[in-house]
């Protein structure tokens, strides 16, 4: 029997569905193997060409047509830029595996229509832009690099064919294919924009439903993690009024063309959840949670499930007291067992995020983690495992011993000597000789959707299962 990664019922088998995605997933390493990449369904990494060197991205830039999406990406470029008569091209880049694709296509807009500005912003962007001593590499090749909120740059750069457009704006407008953001509207005032994915509608995805995204915030209301890049980065929290994020949620639910709803948020505040709560958007959804005391309630678990959550992604990262207290984390493990057995017995699934070789960790503490998830493995539905990579412009990095990690002058993350010798070469040890072996978790480890992860993930969870 043959099923497409689009239909429902290859959803009701996980072991169906995991033979999908590897069959898929070899036609493209085989692709990717002729041209001495390691391609998959997750990834794009090139043998000779890393996305952390400046000058291997302009090379690939220089080199478009040697990228194996070259025959695709000229015919949609060139379709997009002429039926639009685009005044500017732009890119959004996220993620390293993103990069040299990106630039490849940067490259070839470059040449087929020099006399348009190239915009390019997202998130990776906005992170190598918060370096300290920042300065930009691609001068001459991207005309306008964009950090953070793209909105208004946009808008500034757009100014003489948007004023008459956005003058007269309602306090919903539709923003194309954009996280949920603000148009300038005069001096001292906001007009909140709806994201408008109606252009994304025909387009066929490796899901069995629509998945709506949506940002209700920026940044992160908690933000005294230590080590975490967003504190590193400088970003501010900048929640939505909850009054324009329910409209907008009730409208998506209204359009009937949505399967599951992905709040976006670093993490969900608990304000925010009161909200949705009390209104309820109409779609099943999940995101980023904290382990906040509201959680500890059952009653608060239970009128999350009745307002649609099927899955919460809580970054628990220790189940050590004194990891956590390191970490910044405000919280312990009492709260996080009860949150654990609070959101299970909602009905509610739990991404569960642990992180190992922190600084503060060593051994006996990631044991103690390792104990802390055997107790309450029937409440955990999915385990993300993560080895510690070191921002390399956290405020907590001055104080240890930094070694490159990743070559390159575009570089985020470092090695460093642990404090406390749990290095990552032990760290893998435990990993794979104990933590995943042990038959408490691999079980939860063998759920978690392969490539797809957590975006996948909600599909397999009792609420939504078909």
């Amino acid at each position: 029997m043959v099923f497409s990664l689009a239909d429902e019922p290859l959803y009701r088998n996980l072991d169906r569905y995991k033979r999908a995605l590897a069959d898929v997933n070899r036609v493209l390493e085989r692709a990717g193997q002729t041209r001495g990449l390691t391609l998959s369904l997750a990834n794009y990494q090139a043998r000779e060409l890393s996305p952390l060197r400046s000058a291997d991205l302009k090379q690939a830039a220089e080199n478009f047509s040697a990228n194996i999406y070259y025959p695709f990406f000229k015919l949609r470029l060139a379709a997009l830029v002429e039926e639009n008569q685009a005044p500017v091209i732009g890119f959004s880049l996220n993620f390293l595996s993103q990069a040299l694709p990106v630039f490849a296509m940067i490259g070839f807009c470059r040449q087929r229509w020099p006399e348009l500005p190239l915009v390019v912003g997202g998130g990776l962007i906005t992170s190598w832009a918060s370096r300290p001593g920042w300065r930009n590499p691609f001068s001459g090749l991207i005309d306008h690099l964009i950090a953070g909120p793209g909105e208004e740059p946009l808008l500034a750069l757009l100014r003489p064919a948007s004023r008459t457009a956005f003058s007269q704006a309602e306090k919903v407008s539709p923003v194309k294919a954009g996280a949920a953001a603000f148009l300038p509207a005069g001096p001292g005032t906001k007009v909140w924009a709806r994201p408008d994915y109606d252009d994304f509608s025909a387009l066929p995805y490796l899901a069995c439903g629509r998945i709506l995204p949506y940002a209700a915030s920026s940044g992160c209301y908690w933000n005294r993690c230590s080590f975490c890049p967003e504190k590193a980065e400088g970003h501010p929290y900048c929640p939505r009024p909850s009054a324009a994020v329910l409209g907008d949620l009730a409208a998506f639910a209204r359009d009937g063309s949505f399967a599951l709803l992905h709040l976006l948020d670093n993490a969900l505040s608990p304000a925010r959840l009161r909200a949705l709560i009390r209104e309820p958007p109409g779609l099943p959804w999940y995101g980023f949670a904290r382990v906040d005391a509201e959680l500890s309630e059952p009653d608060f678990c239970h009128g999350l499930r009745r307002a649609g959550c099927v899955m919460l992604k809580l970054g628990v990262e220790s189940g050590d007291d004194g990891v956590l207290q390191t970490m910044g984390k405000g919280i312990g493990v009492e709260r996080i067992a009860r949150v654990l057995r609070n959101l299970g017995q909602a009905g509610i699934a739990t991404y569960v995020y642990l992180l190992f070789g922190t600084p503060g960790e060593n051994s006996a503490a990631a044991r103690k983690t390792l104990e802390f998830t055997v107790r309450h493995a029937p409440w955990i539905s999915f385990l993300n495992l993560a080895i510690f990579n070191l921002p390399l412009y956290s405020r907590e990095s001055l104080a240890l011993e930094v070694r490159d990690f990743y070559a390159g002058d575009l570089s985020l993350y470092g090695d460093f000597v642990h404090p406390l010798g749990w290095g990552r070469q032990a760290v893998r040890a435990f990993l794979d000789g104990e933590f995943r072996r042990h038959p408490a978790i691999a079980p939860i480890l063998r759920r978690d959707p392969p490539f797809f992860s957590s975006n996948h993930a909600p599909f397999f969870t009792p609420a939504l299962r078909f």
